[in-house]
């Protein structure tokens, strides 16, 4: 009797680890450095380097398997992954091997009778919630890279701080939205970011964002950058819904919640994924800020980067 964990343990993790260790030697890490990023020993990283560590072909060969070794090769070198979403990737893609890929037929060859069934079964959730987290996490550190490598946007951030966002897809409290613990400042014309992406640590613009959500718009991003008037101009211009609002209005309703509904409500505006602006222009000790929301933290960035092109800033 072979136990699917067996082969797992013995067949595929040392071809899986050491084509990992071989894709991030490629990429220019030291063994030092391989070896932290795979956690395993120096000595481990050395014996795949060498081949000493005996591959099985099957595994090596496997298009899924290569597909992965390269996603998490490139997220590791980079800072885009996480060790805890390269580990979730990893098990996610063994769990459906197990159900009918090369560790099925593994476990096949080392254990014939199983040939006569139609596969396994299996109950893991691909799409469980450590998982679209980390993925979420992910994305937003890349938008944050592209986001402060555009020349200008530094200037762009308002004295309070700047955020980019993310939430995840049923989000319904700030600690279901990840953003830049500390915000992002203009640190001597250099956009600043202090930590990586974390859950619960935005109030504001995660509220903002959930508040879109709520009335009925499927925003997953949103950010603030400072408010003028040439800003919305030229995002009127772009085509974005923009809505005004008083932050010092006496009222009982939440003035961004009257905002997010005078939009829904537009009868000449759809409710689609067409990003949104919502802005003000200050108050008594308030500072003016200009919130762009969209789809995802990738096309917030790039209405930053036409906000930000020579042609449009004249």
């Amino acid at each position: 009797m072979k136990f699917i964990e067996e082969v797992v343990v013995e067949e595929f993790l040392p071809t899986f680890r050491s084509m990992l260790a071989e894709d991030l030697r490629d990429r220019g890490l030291t063994q030092h450095e391989v070896a932290e990023a795979l956690g395993i020993s120096q000595s481990a990283v050395s014996k795949y380097a060498h081949g000493d560590v005996s591959r099985r072909d099957v595994v090596v060969t496997d298009n899924d398997v290569k597909t992965l070794v390269d996603q998490i090769g490139s997220g590791l070198t980079t800072g885009d992954i996480s060790r805890v979403q390269a580990l979730v990737e990893s098990e996610v893609l063994i769990r459906r091997l197990e159900s009918g890929g090369v560790i099925a037929q593994l476990h096949e060859e080392s254990m014939p009778e199983l040939e006569e069934y139609d596969g396994y079964s299996r109950i893991h959730d691909p799409e469980g919630g450590l998982r679209t987290s980390e993925q979420v996490r992910s994305s937003l550190r890349r938008a944050l890279r592209r986001l402060t490598n555009i020349t200008g946007f530094a200037n762009l951030i308002p004295n309070v701080g700047s955020n980019l966002v993310a939430c995840l897809p049923d989000a319904t409290t700030v600690d279901d939205v990840a953003g830049v613990p500390g915000r992002i400042f203009d640190i001597k014309g250099d956009a600043t970011v202090p930590g990586g992406p974390e859950f619960g640590v935005s109030e504001h613009v995660a509220s903002v964002l959930l508040t879109a959500r709520e009335n009925g718009f499927e925003f997953n991003s949103a950010i603030n950058i400072c408010y003028e008037t040439d800003l919305v101009e030229q995002l009127s211009t772009a085509g974005y819904k923009l809505v005004e609002f008083d932050p010092d209005a006496d009222a009982d309703a939440d003035p961004i919640q009257t905002a997010f509904s005078s939009i829904r409500n537009n009868d000449d505006v759809q409710s689609d994924m067409t990003p949104a602006v919502c802005y003000h222009t200050g108050g008594y000790g308030v500072e003016p800020i200009i919130y762009i929301l969209a789809g995802d933290a990738e096309i917030i960035v790039e209405i930053v980067q036409e906000l930000l092109a020579p042609e449009m800033r004249g």
